[in-house]
């Protein structure tokens, strides 16, 4: 059957809604121009480090192509500071290696801190220059942040180290070891650095894929259209030069260049990227269509009313790029930590110096100078960088072999507070493809009836003929030849199969042929009243029968759904589907809210909505209509059997498209946000109780004091009480 041929129920033929706003904190769309996704109101003209909070900035407006060169950047000192940190650590450690190899290897101990020095110095100084970059822009623009925190301690224990090593003199006896040596603290600053490009490298790759979904819905729309001038010539135009009111020719297969009205021919159109209505839409001049749909078998003249900026797919693009332009809470806590953190460990380090300065015993300048240098490196934050990427890295694996993908710590924090699950019907609770559901025949036996039908299709690529032709299969029935086929634009299809004149079709068809439908008019209505598009078949001019073909729920939807109402969860069907579709499938699976023919921009003013009333909203979707909402839905939850556009908007991703996930991925997300408090207590608890010892309070009391080694001896310890406590997160029942 011709693509043309079928009379789909309820076709979508609204005209695209007006262009979406799209607030920005400086001139919208000026090639060029960057921002930050933490602080909106930052402005520049190129690529480089968030002046307020050091992170990466992006562009305002979505490209199709991707600048990786901070990336690749970030990678390159990465991969150097690692391969120099490996040994530098090997070294540093050697003594407690069995036998102790490297002091045998080295022959002298006075020769080590040396080596550890070659080491470490292009580690801290090429490998951390853009941290030192941004710690001294953070205190140029008197905003404090983790970077601030990483330049100033790994500084220090790099600085310290090269004075003790240059100049050991300056130290008192009581910071020497047995052999009279200066500790050095190389190697942690050299972790420190490495660890932090890690995590830099980590970010950047994670908001590639994120822009990966810009890019993959810039490449849905042709990069040419072929026109018709008024001298009937045609000629193949870059998409650009197209403006309002100009004749496009969209032959079939094609994809439609922009937004426009038929004003010629007819064909069946796939719009399922708008709608998410697996049916394709007839349209006949009058009818409006939707750039980078596909066409079907038959061809269209288009006349062009959207164009650019204007299309839907564009405004698609504009909102899911606006929607992306947000970072994990947990990141902005840090933020703000460091503000506070930041200042009150370089007050203790001043306060310290001054007052073992003063009133301290001799060497008063050595012992201010060792205590506030004790106080910097006991706050180093190793371990406060590592509380939250560990827990992340630790779950993001542990929901993997659950078939759940987390993209970043967004999804896996703002999870555990849903408590509104938006749902898209197709390919979200249904298979998302036409399947042969039903065979009601009359005066015939099914399995002929289903021959005959099947004949008819055969060689079809329209979605209901495949439909038929697999359920054929399916049922063992073989598929005849047809001949003096002829497809009736609307109507349906005819033609002899095995000299019996057979046709298949809508009502009209049925008319035409003669046919007196009887019993089968509420037969059909039945049908439709369960979500199924009914196609009669006439043999020999008598009615035989009526074919069902429908989108069929998941086996594993209803349970699914159960779980999380059971779990607290509001569940909210938002599909693009017809209203009797919609509420046929919610009637089924006892949905309670239904929300249908909405287009891509609805969904999101529905999420946005719902936000404003106060909902902590997940959508769960699989098409590319699907992706503004999954973008600005607090969590954005895609069908791994779905569309790669929907995977790249969301944040997380059901690998076997089976919404049972949602509720392991909500325990794992409660899971991981109590690791990670318990990780913040472990960094922080170090830092206070550590902070103050390291100033010498103890000193008049009882003598102590914290020489630097065992300042950072407690700093390692902190970072591998946090590492061990995220390792907890393998074993979490989900």
């Amino acid at each position: 059957m011709g693509t043309e041929g079928h009379c789909c129920h309820e076709e979508h033929a609204a005209a695209p809604a007006a262009p979406v706003a799209v607030p920005t904190p400086a001139p919208a769309g000026r090639p060029g121009r960057y921002t930050c996704p933490m602080h909106p109101d930052v402005a520049a003209d190129g690529p480089g480090p968030c002046p307020k909070c050091g992170m990466a900035l992006e562009p305002m407006a979505p490209t199709g192509e991707e600048d990786t060169s901070e990336l690749d950047d970030m990678t390159r000192r990465f991969r150097v500071s690692a391969a120099l940190t490996v040994p530098l650590l090997v070294v540093a450690m050697g003594d407690m290696l069995p036998g102790a190899p490297i002091s045998r290897v080295l022959g002298s101990s006075s020769l080590r801190p040396w080596i550890e020095l070659a080491l470490a110095t292009p580690v801290i100084v090429w490998g951390g220059r853009p941290f030192f970059e941004r710690a001294w822009a953070s205190v140029g623009n008197r905003s404090p942040n983790m970077f601030t925190l990483i330049g100033l301690g790994t500084g220090v224990a790099y600085l310290y180290s090269v004075v003790a090593l240059l100049a050991p003199g300056l130290f008192p006896a009581s910071f020497r070891g047995h052999g009279g040596d200066v500790a050095v603290y190389f190697e942690s600053g050299a972790v420190i650095v490495t660890l932090v490009l890690l995590g830099q490298v980590m970010e950047l790759r994670a908001r590639s894929r994120t822009s990966a979904a810009i890019r993959m819905l810039l490449d849905l729309s042709p990069k040419t259209a072929r026109r018709l001038a008024d001298d009937g010539t045609e000629a193949d135009v870059p998409l650009e030069h197209v403006v309002p009111g100009d004749r496009l020719r969209v032959r079939p297969g094609e994809a439609v260049p922009v937004d426009g009205e038929v004003v010629e021919g007819s064909s069946s159109v796939d719009e399922s990227m708008v709608t998410g209505e697996p049916m394709p839409a007839a349209k006949g001049p009058g009818d409006s269509v939707i750039g980078a749909t596909v066409n079907g078998t038959g061809g269209l003249v288009v006349r062009a009313t959207n164009v650019g900026a204007d299309t839907l797919l564009s405004r698609i693009v504009h909102m899911v790029s606006e929607a992306q332009r947000s970072r994990a809470p947990i990141q902005r806590l840090a933020d703000v930590v460091a503000a506070w953190f930041v200042p009150a460990v370089v007050l203790s380090a001043v306060a310290t110096f001054v007052v073992w300065g003063v009133w301290g015993p001799d060497p008063a300048m050595a012992y201010a100078l060792i205590n506030s240098v004790a106080v910097l490196i006991i706050a180093c934050p190793c371990a406060l960088g590592l509380a939250t990427p560990m827990s992340i890295m630790v779950a993001t694996g542990r929901g993997a072999g659950a078939g759940v993908l987390f993209k970043d710590a967004e999804a896996i924090e703002v999870l555990r507070s849903v408590d509104v699950l938006v749902v898209d019907k197709t390919g979200t609770l249904t298979e998302g493809r036409p399947t042969l559901t039903a065979v009601r025949a009359t005066g015939i036996a099914e399995d002929e009836l289903l021959r005959s039908a099947a004949a008819l299709e055969r060689g079809s690529e329209h979605p209901l003929a495949e439909a038929i032709v697999r359920g054929a299969e399916d049922r063992g029935v073989g598929v005849a030849e047809a001949t003096d086929f002829a497809s009736v634009t609307g109507k349906g299809v005819r033609g002899t199969v095995e000299g019996r004149d057979v046709a298949l079709g809508n009502r009209a068809m049925m008319d035409d042929a003669g046919v007196d439908l009887g019993e089968l008019e509420a037969v059909a209505d039945a049908l439709r009243a369960e979500a199924r598009t009914a196609m009669f078949v006439a043999v020999d001019g008598v009615a035989a029968g009526v074919l069902g073909v429908s989108d069929p729920i998941k086996e594993t939807t209803p349970e699914a759904l159960r779980a999380l109402r059971d779990a607290g969860l509001r569940v909210v069907m938002l599909t693009g589907d017809s209203r009797r579709t919609a509420e046929a499938v919610a009637a089924r699976l006892d949905l309670d809210e239904v929300i249908a023919d909405v287009l891509p921009e609805d969904k999101v003013a529905v999420v946005e909505r719902m936000q404003a009333e106060g909902s902590v909203v997940a959508m769960a979707g699989d098409g590319i209509n699907d992706a503004p909402a999954l973008a600005r839905a607090d969590v954005g939850i895609a069908m791994g059997t779905g569309t790669d556009v929907a995977m790249e908007s969301a944040g997380v991703t059901l690998v076997k498209g089976d919404l049972r996930g949602i509720v392991r991925a909500r325990r794992l997300s409660r899971a991981t946000m109590a690791n990670i408090r318990q990780n913040l207590f472990f960094a922080f608890a170090y830092n206070a109780l550590g902070v103050p010892v390291a100033a010498g309070v103890l000193y008049p009391v009882f003598g102590v004091l914290l020489s630097p080694m065992f300042a950072a001896a407690a700093m390692s310890f902190s970072s591998v009480s946090v590492i061990f406590n995220a390792l907890r997160l393998r074993s979490v029942s989900l």
